[in-house]
């Protein structure tokens, strides 16, 4: 089997409820997502999706995956898909960085060995350990008032996990996280996440407003992994990692610093499945808790989140989040889906789902042998 043709699409995704804030006057609205579609010699397709969030979170934007791939489409033509190793091999020699781009390309890569062995991406990352799982919910930066409103509602569909964007004043974000374990069930978990919003010493100031709850989590309070680290030594709170773990280099530095309790791995921010295996399974045999997800996207990055999170070991899944959930337009048919706060991966071949082309409309590019 090889690859024979690569097609690029593109659409754009757009925040169900209309904006979505983080720390830093970070506003989310309307964002071009890009899919892979990698043909094989057989006939047989896959599938890859990656939608970075915006030109400011990470070092990553949604015009740079589209040239990105222009580049590296070529260097996947003739290559078998099943050999996903020797697909990143190529990947990584044609064009340094770029995780997240190779990303859709890797994904794709993925659902098409799948489909072509018949059996879901689950059985290829090793198996279905979960039937379900619980997903958390992501509650934008606004007044204390309204973020615990929206927790309130969403504790009537299930939601036992919230994560707050955070990143402003210590005790003004101290009040939001109050006034939101108020507002959520006694077995419910709080994720203060400022996406790097906090410098060292902000961020030591809100760790200890929090401290008196062990229902909360410190996420990724600064942007350096440096600063994090500081105040990791001043915290009780249980630590999470997120924009500091881009791979496997990143994440041992962490982990050998005593960094985390948990790292929040985003597929396409490591690269795809392949790399995303990877640490997984580090998490398991170091013990470090895993949330599962991706920056943004549809019903494909939705899917290969799906099928990670089910192959993990349920004493480090922490947490997973259904990213569809968030956009308003289904590419797949709103596949897969969550159903009162839990998650399932499909269990057809490859990723189970079926992408329709006619709301793609024409490949922005395309090469073929």
């Amino acid at each position: 089997m090889k690859i024979t043709a690569v097609d690029v699409y593109g659409y754009d995704v757009s925040y169900v409820d209309g904006a979505f804030e983080l720390s830093g006057g970070r506003i989310v609205e309307t964002l071009p997502s890009t899919v892979v579609r990698i043909t094989a010699d057989d006939g047989t397709i896959g599938f890859g999706e990656t939608c970075p969030l915006g030109a400011t979170y990470l070092p990553a934007h949604g015009e740079g995956a589209r040239a990105a791939l222009r580049e590296l489409a070529p260097a996947l033509l003739g290559l078998d898909p099943r050999d996903t190793a020797l697909v990143n091999d190529a990947m990584d020699a044609r064009l340094l960085g770029h995780a997240y781009a190779k990303s859709a390309a890797d994904v794709a890569c993925w659902d098409l060995a799948g489909r072509a062995a018949g059996v879901p991406v689950t059985t290829l990352l090793g198996g279905r350990r979960l039937d379900s799982y619980p997903l958390y919910a992501a509650i934008p930066l606004g007044p204390a008032d309204r973020m615990a409103g929206e927790v309130e509602r969403l504790r009537s569909d299930g939601v036992r996990q919230v994560q707050l964007k955070l990143g402003t004043a210590p005790h003004d974000d101290a009040a939001r996280v109050h006034m939101v374990l108020e507002a959520i069930a006694d077995d419910g978990v709080v994720i203060a996440d400022a996406n790097g919003g906090w410098r060292a010493q902000d961020a030591v100031v809100a760790a200890r407003l929090l401290e008196r709850s062990d229902r909360v989590y410190f996420e990724q309070p600064c942007p350096t992994l440096e600063e994090c680290l500081y105040v990791r030594r001043l915290t009780t709170l249980p630590m999470v990692l997120d924009e500091s773990i881009s791979d496997v280099s990143t994440f041992l530095r962490a982990y050998h610093a005593r960094g985390m309790d948990a790292i929040n791995m985003k597929i396409s921010k490591v690269g795809g499945l392949t790399r995303a295996r990877q640490l997984r399974e580090l998490c398991e045999l170091l013990g470090i808790s895993l949330t599962i997800e991706d920056t943004w996207g549809g019903d494909p990055a939705t899917a290969a989140v799906s099928h990670l999170a089910a192959s993990t070991h349920s004493d480090v899944l922490f947490s997973v989040s259904f990213i569809n959930d968030f956009v308003n337009e289904h590419i797949a048919g709103y596949a897969p889906r969550s159903e009162r706060s839990m998650g399932r991966a499909p269990t057809g071949p490859g990723l189970g789902i079926d992408v329709d082309l006619e709301q793609l409309g024409k490949p922005l590019f395309g090469f073929a042998l």
